[in-house]
């Protein structure tokens, strides 16, 4: 069985074994733990029930990122995406007056959207548009906003109304909890050992525990209630309603923090081949979008590909046994979800900001000689952990690279100049996804 486990995952030419695909998925599980407990927190003020919200997210990320592993064969894992969940709860169904059940039929309509686009290979062409030159840029942008988020869940850096980020404070018990899980996994790290990142999240979480850093309010998901949201979504009166913009909204955050996600993930792993072309795209896109199908249809707000899916790669996860190891544990996790609560920000921030530091590796690759490529990477770097958002930061570097090429003489693709106009209306839809209440906690917005 273990062999066939390995050529069916081509685990020897990749470079690495069962073993560290199980660590590395079991890695990647723990960074993301977190959504089992935020995103019902999230939709519970939609007037969705909490459990029904939590088995709803164990089912989608589960199932998705099995299908990711299974079908696509990519380290990437699915759960509900932060920030668009947030839309969900508080632009579309308290903000507009939507019922939960419509802005469930209308991310469900995205996801369909999504997966006609990938069929009709209109998603691989304009992903293959965007520029080859600005992948490292991407990747190196997201490693600064995972470092970025690290920190903010630690409490090592805070907002400040005068310089809008500060130091914070370090003597407080979650800082310090931070400050030394960074340290530990830093060393173990540097000694190579493939399962440090895991250990130092487990090691923080104990320390938590027996301090009492951590409050865990032991409970049980009441399977009874799980049906309080699947198969409520109301598509008729999403259609009905002419309900377009915000399945505009859905879409569009959905495709861009995707594309960021997808070449970020796969270019610090290694799977872009020669050519600059992301292997097995299509089946990656096309579970990405029966995922936010799936997730509308048991209950849950837009499920795509989590950025936190680096986390596994840097513990050495190269191929879809890692998403499938974390498919898995999000399935076991449904009867003992509740234990997700476990887990404190503190504990997963030194992964995410140890993570960030290896991304960063990819500016190597960046031409510094080269205006029009240099400006428009150093505007995606900066614009990803600024503005708190993949595709506002993608858009931004996008569109200076469009300018200074059309300016410079050089000829475009046609798909280029459409691939802009796509941004330009995600940069003016933008305000519409923002909200105050959203959590910090996640990466995708």
């Amino acid at each position: 069985m273990i062999r066939g486990i390995e050529r069916y995952f081509e685990l020897e030419r990749l470079g690495t074994t069962v073993r560290t695909e199980l660590l590395a998925g079991a890695t990647t599980f723990l960074t993301m733990a977190y959504i089992l407990v935020v995103n019902p927190s999230i939709l519970a003020d939609a007037g969705m029930e909490p459990e029904a919200v939590t088995a709803a997210t164990c089912v989608a990320a589960g199932l998705g990122s099995l299908a990711m592993g299974l079908w696509a064969r990519h380290p990437i894992a699915l759960a509900p995406g932060m920030g668009i969940n947030a839309y969900f709860t508080y632009a579309v169904v308290i903000g507009m007056g939507v019922p939960w059940e419509t802005a469930l039929g209308a991310v469900f309509l995205s996801g369909v959207i999504f997966g006609v686009l990938t069929i009709s290979g209109i998603r691989q062409r304009v992903i293959a548009a965007a520029p080859r030159e600005l992948y490292a840029a991407v990747a190196s942008g997201i490693g600064l906003f995972l470092a970025f988020i690290g920190l903010k869940n630690a409490g090592i850096i805070r907002a400040d109304p005068s310089t809008f980020v500060a130091l914070g404070d370090l003597s407080q018990p979650a800082a310090l909890l931070a400050c030394g899980g960074l340290a530990l996994i830093g060393i173990l790290m540097a000694y190579r050992v493939r399962a440090a990142v895991l250990l130092g999240i487990v090691a923080a979480t104990a320390v938590a525990i027996f301090t009492g850093m951590t409050e865990w309010r032991p409970g049980r998901l009441d399977f009874s209630a799980m049906t309080a949201a699947a198969f409520k979504l109301d598509v008729g009166a999403a259609l009905s309603l002419g309900l377009a913009d915000i399945v505009f909204v859905f879409l569009f955050v959905d495709f861009f923090d995707t594309l960021g996600t997808l070449i970020a993930v796969t270019k610090r792993a290694g799977l872009i081949d020669a050519n600059g072309k992301i292997p097995r795209l299509g089946r990656m896109l096309a579970v990405d979008a029966s995922a936010t199908a799936l997730g509308a249809v048991v209950g849950t707000s837009t499920t795509t590909s989590y950025v936190e899916s680096a986390a596994g790669v840097a513990a050495g996860g190269r191929s879809g046994l890692t998403a499938v190891t974390v498919g898995v544990l999000f399935l076991l996790a449904l009867p003992l979800a509740p234990l997700a609560g476990m887990i404190p920000a503190a504990a997963t921030a030194p992964a995410l900001i140890l993570v960030g530091s290896l991304m960063m590796g990819a500016v190597r690759e960046i031409d510094w000689e080269d205006v029009t490529t240099s400006a428009p990477a150093f505007l995606i770097i900066l614009g990803i952990p600024l503005t708190f958002s993949i595709s506002n930061g993608l858009a931004l570097g996008f569109l200076l690279w469009i300018v200074l090429k059309t300016a410079t003489g050089e000829r475009l693709a046609w798909l280029s100049y459409v691939l802009a106009a796509l941004f330009l209306a995600r940069l003016r839809m933008a305000d519409r996804t923002k909200n105050p209440h959203a959590s910090a906690c996640g990466t995708k917005s």
